[in-house]
């Protein structure tokens, strides 16, 4: 690589810009060999050279990281199940002092796989729902203590444990990891003894409610137009993404927007764990058209109610009748609004709610499906979202994660495992067993017949057409994997527990 190319580029933007590693997230998971200072003195000193070798240079001054569960190899005498029994332990990351982007973390904890070397919030509550089917509570409990952790160390929990995620967060899933929890012990203690970080999760959703104006978002707040309260997807850093720098440099670059506010939605993106997704587009279609922070999340909103009737039971079974009372009437409130802004009469669907176009989203997603799921729903709300959930969403290998093919890999034809489940709970909540149950042995099927084919179990797949794989997305699909063993377990036992 010629030294002119980098000649005006740090380190750090020259290897991402120039695309010397193939997947960006590579570079910020390396290990300095010496102090990042030093290698960056080497680096000024070289890079002018005639005959400077980026590459050569990155692999001289810094250790690749592992890839998780890269060496693993099925066995297909067994069943997928078995195969997943065996998984966890190759996914099981043990704490360690590594110096380099990592959280070092206290407990063990089990990462999704492939590049996903680190544990990530959201699809932990998605593995732990097969660690639960298997009887390894001794994970998700060091997963729970982990996340606690991080709640006292940083007063959220980040995306994953990077220091390139710390500003953003993930959909807030610890209320529901506690109760797994509670409800596998039979010990309603547990909500007292995780009181504190439930309550600071809340603190950094509700960060600047004080300054918030009817019809406006900050931070993470939004003031809606009649005054109530509700949450949005949000970053505080309004740069672009370390670990997709050139992929986002690229987007602020063909977008009509100022880079800033581009940044800050792809993060917001990002933070949704819907990376990415025509839900976030204004056109529906367009990534450089992102607008995340202007939409108001029917499945964030959701999530963070259960939060705070967490909250309300944890105050109650503590004693504290003052906290469980302001926590029951926030919880009230939370759940009027979204009923008022988040279901569209026309569609007979939850919707996301545009607050600075102060009108619904008219897009008919899975992600409609998170009231079913938190039991928020009225029966007839349940009745028509069952009837547009079967007509819209129901693909053959499961359901899709919105109509839109977009190219972006939380649209069509993907089907992704959590909103497998969150369906098939939402639906079995209201009565609706039989498209519950069509959606489960869809998914499981499809699962197994990728398994055959490739010994492997995948992050996504394609619903639509069972002999494609799925597309889309910053990165190549990747096998492993955390959430998608989760599901397929507790799928499995659920839909044999029932027959």
């Amino acid at each position: 690589m010629a030294g002119k190319e980098i000649y005006d580029l740090s380190l750090f933007e020259a290897v991402q810009l120039n695309s010397v590693l193939e997947d960006g997230k590579t570079f910020v998971d390396c290990i300095p060999k010496l102090s990042l200072p030093e290698i960056e003195d080497k680096y000024e000193q070289q890079k002018q050279q005639q005959r400077f070798d980026l590459k050569a240079f990155v692999d001289e001054n810094f250790e690749m990281p592992p890839v998780f569960g890269e060496a693993y190899e099925s066995n297909k005498q067994i069943s997928v199940e078995e195969n997943i029994r065996q998984l966890w332990n190759v996914l099981t990351r043990e704490p360690n002092t590594e110096q380099s982007s990592l959280i070092n973390l206290p407990f063990i904890y089990v990462v999704p796989g492939g590049r996903f070397r680190e544990i990530y919030y959201w699809d932990s509550y998605f593995t732990m729902l097969g660690l639960q089917q298997h009887n390894r509570v001794d994970l998700i409990e060091s997963m729970i203590n982990n996340f606690a952790f991080l709640l006292r160390t940083y007063g959220h929990i980040p995306n994953g444990n990077r220091r390139y995620y710390l500003s953003r967060s993930q959909p807030p899933f610890f209320a529901l990891m506690v109760t797994l929890l509670a409800d596998i012990k039979k010990d309603e203690g547990v909500f007292i003894y995780y009181k504190k970080e439930l309550e600071l999760e809340y603190n950094f959703w509700q960060k600047g409610v004080e300054n918030t104006h009817p019809g406006k978002g900050n931070d993470r707040v939004a003031k809606m137009p009649g005054g109530e309260l509700l949450n949005r997807y949000y970053d505080n850093n309004p740069n672009p993404r370390q670990e997709s720098y050139a992929e986002d440099v690229h987007v602020s670059k063909t977008s009509n927007q100022p880079k800033e506010i581009v940044f800050t939605n792809l993060r917001a993106g990002a933070e949704s764990g819907w990376d990415f997704s025509s839900r976030w587009f204004a056109d529906e279609q367009n990534i450089n058209t992102i607008q995340t922070i202007d939409i108001i999340p029917v499945d964030l909103n959701c999530l963070l109610y259960t939060l705070e009737t967490t909250i309300t039971k944890a105050n109650r079974l503590a004693g504290d009748t003052e906290v469980a009372k302001e926590f029951e009437i926030k919880s009230t409130q939370r759940m009027e609004a979204i009923q008022k802004y988040c279901w569209n009469t026309q569609l007979n669907f939850f919707c996301d709610y545009n607050l600075v176009k102060q009108q619904q989203q008219q897009n008919i997603t899975a992600a409609g499906l998170f009231p079913l799921f938190v039991k928020m729903a009225t029966n007839e709300q349940a009745e028509a979202v069952e009837q547009n959930t079967r007509k819209y969403l129901l693909k053959d290998g499961g359901l899709v994660t919105t109509n839109n093919h977009t190219g972006q890999q939380w649209d069509a034809p993907n089907g992704w495992a959590p909103l497998q489940w969150i369906a098939f709970v939402g639906l079995n909540n209201y009565g609706h067993h039989a498209l519950a149950k069509e959606i489960a042995q869809r998914w499981l099927a499809l699962n197994e017949k990728v398994f055959e084919a490739t010994g492997k179990l995948m992050e996504k797949y394609n619903v639509e057409d069972l002999d494609k794989p799925a597309g889309g997305g910053e990165y190549p699909g990747q096998d492993g994997f955390g959430w998608t063993n989760g599901v397929y377990v507790a799928l499995k036992n659920k839909l044999g527990a029932t027959e």
